[in-house]
């Protein structure tokens, strides 16, 4: 076997028809890193402090330093709206990146363990899957307290079992290709084997499913602030402000309300475009060894 040529380090997928992201995703992109941008760099561009009330001008109009006008305790909208999308952007992006983690790690080592193994993670994700993310986020709080991070880790929790049963799928598909034979026919060992060749392999899938799992994450944490369970008044945050512009919808002042709504309707909508974007050439791409591992499984047969 010392005249096998080795592998190389991933067999890369070759890029399909369908691979762009198109007008739509590429509009989605556009929003999301614009929101992002906004997000790091609006605050700080603003000289007005977000939760400085100011009775006088409560509910009153735009003005030239106000463009969006004042919430019902006189408290610059804009302000709000910019500063809150730091929360609300970097709760979600906590979700998905400790479910995504964790979602990985199970799925591939249930796949390439398989057994009895395979058997108790799956059981396990079972049960966790009767545990809708909101309700759990909400037992967490009334346990341990309410706010952001109860709520990032109970719907991480949440969406674990969702990421680890479509992936151990991925994985399981991975795991039977000749390619991963011919490298245990080398002696190439499973660690190596799955982080330099299994993984990166699954990194399309994993990525649409982390765009699309960020949607439904911003959407949670919205509902749990918005019940008051999340991040606390008077803090900023898109949730908060759709809660706590309520009264204000029904003076006839729904712009609170409705603008950090609004904000959470766009970002959805562009996150889970780009998720579908990504998605559609990760669910149809291929694995193709090259013309050397074509050798190799040969010799290794």
């Amino acid at each position: 076997m010392s005249g096998i040529p080795a592998p190389p380090a991933a067999v890369r997928r070759r890029p399909g028809r369908g691979a762009g992201l198109g007008p739509l995703g590429t509009a989605a992109t556009v929003v999301i890193v614009a929101a992002v941008v906004l997000a790091a760099a609006g605050p700080a561009l603003l000289s007005t402090d977000p939760n400085a009330s100011d009775f006088a001008h409560a509910y009153a109009p735009p003005d030239a330093g106000h463009p969006l006008g004042y919430d019902g305790q006189g408290r610059d909208l804009l302000a709000r709206l910019l500063t809150g999308a730091r929360t609300s952007l970097l709760g979600p992006l906590w979700v998905v990146a400790l479910s995504m983690t964790a979602g990985v790690v199970l799925a591939v080592l249930a796949a390439w363990a398989g057994g009895w193994l395979d058997s108790v993670v799956s059981s396990a994700l079972e049960v966790v899957f009767a545990f809708p993310g909101v309700l759990l986020a909400m037992l967490v709080a009334a346990v341990f307290g309410a706010g952001l991070t109860a709520a990032v880790i109970a719907l991480a929790v949440a969406y674990v079992p969702y990421i680890a049963r479509l992936l151990r799928g991925a994985a399981l598909a991975e795991r039977r290709k000749a390619y991963i034979q011919a490298l245990e026919v080398q002696g190439a060992g499973a660690v190596r084997i799955c982080l330099r060749h299994l993984v990166p392999n699954l990194l399309p899938l994993i990525g649409a499913q982390a765009t699309l799992f960020f949607g439904y994450a911003m959407v949670d944490l919205a509902i749990i602030s918005f019940f008051g369970l999340g991040v606390r008044p008077p803090g900023s945050d898109w949730g908060v402000m759709v809660a706590g512009g309520q009264s204000g919808v029904l003076q006839g002042y729904p712009a609170e309300s409705l603008s950090a709504g609004g904000c959470i309707v766009v970002l959805v909508v562009a996150f889970n475009i780009l998720g579908e974007r990504l998605s559609a050439p990760a669910r149809t791409g291929r694995t193709a060894p090259p013309g050397r591992w074509r050798r190799l499984l040969g010799a290794a047969a």
